[in-house]
């Protein structure tokens, strides 16, 4: 089974979500068992990630190669340190977005839990796999049960968000197609470790078409992760989706992300040639507007999702910055920040359910509305969750934030970091102070709802599982940031995934 182990991050939601799908968990009257399965298969999940990051750190990076078929031909896996903590990471969320889905929002639809299984194998396939075209298979996957999530429950709001959010990803496919023609035509191979090795050796007319494709590639990446100009689809549609989706939602940009960092390291890296490093020119400027106008979005948010979805972006140009300086410690920084952007963003978006539905129509408008129910409950929860959103010490936002801005070596590196990420910082505590005035200070008359209408057991249970992973990862900030900068040093070892290809004989 260990030998396996690579491919069962897949398999677990894969076979999970098909048989969610059948008795006894179909059927409305059947919830209870949907829960008592989901909740198994996310644990499960985890367990898997913990085995695949153990054995990752013992035994260094996996190539399993799918039906044993040989590379650059077969469907190839790769679990580097930095795939598997991402797994890791999309199995903890998942957790904490199902526990929380069950104070009823599972409930709206009987094929909830199955389209979430499927949105997780997505998620985690397009971590593991080191084939493109593959990538962009996993893409469509977590792209299509994202389309289902987006409008469970039903409303207005979330239809129209979803018909723009499906046009806009089925245009990016269409490129995603276009790039990976142009390049299977000038290298012959979609391997990431073929690829990067032809890639140096392009030269004339091939070359030119080998930058066309990556740039593409960087269009459809940066669509994804949400990177200016780019970004204009997520504040709209994060904001229309149920809590627990949305806060899922919170790891898909990270999967653009992942994809830059991988893409443009590996294939278009320091061995590329001519090729080498040709977007960071364009990454640079986009990264630092995508933190302005994320910042700006946090100021001007009507309510609190909208700031939720608006610091997701903030994360996204932070992370594009580390990516920009293009060095180890650079991505080990980033790595680490990826961790508590995700985890945090995706409590403001629970927290600002839980307290939409204690102010009745206001719900989490910034407006006078009627006292919340639970003041004291939701008060101290918002109160952490802002102190690790901006990064005050003992927690993990403060960390994270230091390890970007020590990653800056040059002066023209720590000019730009330190003063985009310093002032975004302000900013952004001065939008909060005035949510959590606006949202616990300023009411009129009692509270909206009785006392029987407060928050349910799981909404506060899924909140604080992430919230609690903020000191946690402050706590054992030494041992993740150490296994933060081995993920940083193996993508960047370009010849690293042919050594452990060719040790491993291309299979499992």
């Amino acid at each position: 089974m260990m030998d396996h182990i690579p491919i069962l991050p897949i398999l677990v939601p894969l076979i999970g979500g098909l048989l969610l799908l059948l008795p006894p968990f179909a059927g409305i009257e059947r919830y209870v068992n949907r829960r008592v399965a989901a909740l198994f298969l996310c644990l499960l999940q985890i367990a898997v990630a913990i085995a695949l990051m153990a054995r990752v750190i013992d035994a260094g990076p996996i190539m399993y190669a799918v039906g044993n078929w040989q590379a650059p031909f077969g469907i190839i896996l790769y679990a580097d340190s930095l795939a598997a903590l991402l797994v890791f990471l999309t199995g903890f969320l998942g957790l904490a977005s199902t526990l929380y889905s069950f104070a009823g929002t599972d409930r709206e639809g009987r094929y909830f839990h199955p389209i979430m299984q499927f949105q997780l194998m997505g998620i985690t396939g397009a971590f593991l796999t080191h084939d493109l075209f593959n990538l962009f298979v996993f893409f469509e996957v977590l792209l299509i049960a994202s389309y289902v999530l987006l409008v469970h429950g039903g409303g207005k709001q979330r239809t129209q968000a979803n018909v723009h959010y499906v046009i806009l990803n089925l245009v990016g496919s269409a490129i995603f197609l276009i790039a990976l023609g142009t390049l299977y035509g000038t290298t012959g191979t979609l391997n990431i470790t073929d690829m990067s090795l032809k890639i140096s050796t392009l030269s004339g007319g091939e070359q030119v078409l080998a930058k066309v494709g990556g740039m593409m590639l960087l269009v459809v990446f940066g669509l994804k992760a949400a990177m200016l100009p780019l970004h204009f689809w997520l504040p709209n549609t994060y904001s229309a989706a149920s809590a627990p989706v949305a806060a899922l939602f919170a790891i898909m940009t990270k999967v653009g992300i992942y994809s830059i960092f991988r893409v443009f390291t590996v294939i278009f890296g320091d061995g590329a040639g001519a090729l080498s490093v040709m977007v960071v020119p364009w990454v640079w400027p986009l990264a630092i507007l995508t933190v302005i106008v994320g910042t700006i979005g946090v100021l001007a948010s009507p309510n609190l999702r909208n700031i939720a979805a608006n610091t997701v972006l903030i994360s996204v140009g932070t992370l594009l910055m580390a990516f920009s300086i293009r060095s180890p410690d650079a991505s080990g920084a980033a790595f680490y920040y990826a961790l508590h952007s995700t985890l945090i963003s995706a409590v403001l978006f629970m927290l600002a359910d839980m307290i939409g539905q204690q102010r009745g129509k206001a719900f989490d408008r910034f407006v006078i509305a009627k006292k919340v129910t639970q003041p004291t409950l939701l008060g101290a929860l918002f109160f952490v969750a802002a102190m690790v959103v901006v990064g005050l010490p003992p927690f993990s936002g403060f960390i994270g934030k230091v390890v970007v801005l020590q990653s800056a070596a040059t002066g023209l590196d720590k000019a730009l970091v330190w003063s985009t990420v310093l002032i975004s910082t302000l900013l952004t505590i001065i939008a909060l102070a005035r949510a959590g005035t606006t949202l616990f200070w300023r009411h009129a008359g009692e509270s909206a709802n009785s006392e029987d209408e407060s928050a349910s057991m799981w909404q506060v249970v899924g909140v604080v599982l992430l919230l609690v992973a903020s000191p946690i990862m402050a706590i054992f900030a030494g041992p993740i940031t150490e296994y933060t900068a081995m993920a940083a040093a193996q993508l960047h070892d370009i010849r690293l995934p042919m050594s452990v290809l060719q040790l491993q004989g291309g299979s499992q």
